[in-house]
C-alpha cells in the first residue's frame, strides 16, 4: 500500500519526535519472521516500554536528522524493524536481544546510544545495563556501606567492654 504525502510526513513526525527522547535505538532485519512472531515482539516492545516500529529506510532517514541517530542513516538498508529505548538506555537491547536468541531469524544490523554507533555484537553489553531503579539500588547499596560499618565499629566498642568486663569477673569468680 502506497502512502500519499500527509501520510509519510505524519510517520517522519512520529518517528522523529520519539527519537528525540529516546536513550537508544537498535535495527533489526526481521526478514523470515512470522505475522505471529512480530506480534510476540511486539507485546514484549510495549511491556519494557520500547517503541517498535517497522518504517521505510529513507522516512527513517529522515526521522533520525538532528536526533542522536543520524549515525544510523547509512546502515539503514533492508527490511528493519526500528527499536527506540523510552524509559532506560538498555530496554531496547534487552527487548531485541532476548527476542533474537529464541529467533534466530532476527538479526540486529545497528546499535546506537548517545550519538555513538556501536558494533552489532555490542548488543549483549547494552543489555546487560542495569534499569534506572537497579541503578539507584546498587547506588545506594555502595552509599549505605560505609555508615553501616561506621555503626557496626561505633557499637563494638561497648560490646568489647561488656565482654572484658564479663570476663574479669569469671576470672574473679573463678579464684
Amino acid at each position: 500500500m502506497a502512502l500519499n504525502l500527509e501520510q509519510k510526513k505524519a510517520i517522519v513526525s512520529e518517528v522523529a519526535e520519539v527519537a528525540d527522547k529516546a536513550f537508544s535505538a537498535v535495527a533489526a532485519e526481521y526478514r523470515g519472521l512470522s505475522v505471529d512472531e512480530m506480534t510476540d515482539l511486539r507485546v514484549q516492545a510495549r511491556n519494557a516500554g520500547v517503541y517498535l516500529r517497522v518504517v521505510k529506510n529513507s522516512l527513517a532517514r529522515r526521522a533520525f536528522e538532528g536526533t542522536d541517530f543520524e549515525c544510523m542513516s547509512e546502515g539503514l538498508t533492508g527490511p528493519l524493524v526500528l527499536a527506540l529505548s523510552q524509559e532506560d538506555p538498555g530496554s531496547a537491547a534487552r527487548v531485541i536481544n532476548d527476542f533474537a536468541k529464541d529467533n534466530e531469524k532476527l538479526e540486529v544490523k545497528l546499535v546506537s546510544i548517545g550519538g555513538k554507533l556501536l558494533d552489532p555484537g555490542e548488543i549483549k553489553t547494552l543489555a546487560k545495563m542495569p534499569t534506572y531503579d537497579q541503578a539507584i539500588s546498587m547506588l545506594m547499596a555502595v552509599m549505605k556501606a560505609p555508615v553501616e560499618k561506621l555503626a557496626r565499629t561505633m557499637n563494638e566498642v561497648p560490646g568489647k567492654l561488656v565482654r572484658t568486663v564479663a570476663a574479669v569477673k569469671d576470672a574473679k569468680q573463678a579464684a
